[in-house]
């Protein structure tokens, strides 16, 4: 097998995005086999061990200072409540556990706790993931030591679009942070939001972005704006059209994720929710293989486990158990690369 294109242009990515919908669900579909299981879903268990109380002003965040949201701010989580709830998760059948902290950054003197739940969480046998903000090299490497699986840093949106989102950091303070993370030897989780007012032509910075690093992420969650109110975007977009980004399009761009970056678990994240049962199975049409699981996401709701089952059982989906073998079957690098031909 030879590695994925990391040399996708926009216009080949706005072309993909402008397919008959049902042309290009056949090609999401197509590389998706070629690469991963369509029958197995990753479930993952997102924990906030640290809620609130965020300098960043990130439009879209309940947790951050600048909103008026009415999330308390909380202190990071004692390792064994962290770990207890861990092992819930387990047995509630998630491979992955994810745990976020509303920081800037996190302060040295937060790194032993943080090694320590990374090391308790490994050791119960669940992919372990993070997300603390941005890292410097040496707070990247302790990670790695520690034996963690992978660290998300969202890139949310597209270069041109982020500073209308964020002002406190910028796309190449994101960017650096996952160098960081990639030279320490994690996989990299990074993916973004769509809903928060943006134009394709966002949609397709947003994708070119991540299918043009040396590397592609190994996770790229796909987010649907959940707008809070007393947050920037939730005052600005909880009550107009703009609020829920159209499901059609939606779909379309968790298809173009999967056909730029074949090899990488696409997880729908915020704002499954409120999707349909026939939303969420055109996404796993379209390549999605990951979802976030529990009743909560963060600060947010979520489906819930129960719910989560029933639809996977009336789809014919399981959960993905231990390493999905890749498959490269026939011409999957040929259809892994721009297929903007209608048949």
């Amino acid at each position: 097998m030879t590695h994925p294109r990391t040399d996708w242009t926009r216009l080949e990515i706005a072309a993909l995005f402008d397919l008959p919908f049902t042309e290009l669900l056949f090609q999401a579909a197509s590389v998706h086999r070629d690469y991963h299981s369509p029958a197995q879903v990753q479930l993952c268990t997102l924990l906030s061990i640290k809620t609130g109380g965020c300098p960043e002003d990130c439009g879209y965040c309940s947790q951050s200072v600048h909103a008026d949201s009415g999330v308390e701010a909380t202190k990071l989580m004692d390792v064994q409540a962290v770990l207890q709830r861990a092992a819930q998760a387990k047995d509630a059948g998630s491979q992955r556990f994810c745990m976020g902290a509303a920081w800037r950054n996190p302060k040295d003197r937060d790194m032993p706790a943080i090694v320590e739940i990374v090391k308790g969480v490994a050791a119960m046998g669940l992919e372990t993931c993070m997300t603390l903000g941005m890292l410097e090299p040496h707070q990247a490497a302790q990670l790695a030591d520690a034996g963690l699986d992978y660290y998300n840093h969202n890139i949310d949106t597209s270069p041109e679009r982020y500073q209308d989102v964020i002002t406190t950091r910028t796309m190449d303070d994101r960017l650096a942070t996952l160098g960081h993370v990639r030279a320490a030897g994690i996989n990299v989780c990074s993916g973004g939001i769509v809903g928060m007012g943006e134009t394709r032509e966002d949609r397709v910075g947003f994708i070119h972005t991540l299918a043009t690093l040396p590397r592609h992420p190994e996770s790229v969650p796909v987010n649907a704006l959940v707008p809070v109110k007393g947050t920037v975007l939730g005052n600005m977009l909880a009550d107009t059209p703009l609020a829920k980004i159209d499901d059609i399009e939606f779909v379309r761009t968790v298809a173009v994720a999967r056909i730029t970056m074949p090899m990488s678990m696409v997880r729908l994240s915020a704002g499954r929710e409120s999707m349909s049962e026939p939303t969420q199975a055109l996404c796993f049409m379209a390549g999605a293989n990951s979802i976030f699981t529990g009743d909560k996401l963060l600060t947010a709701a979520n489906a819930g486990d129960d719910k989560d089952a029933a639809m996977m059982a009336k789809l014919g989906l399981t959960p993905l158990v231990g390493d999905e073998p890749m498959r490269a079957v026939g011409a999957a690098n040929g259809r892994a690369g721009l297929m903007v031909e209608s048949r």
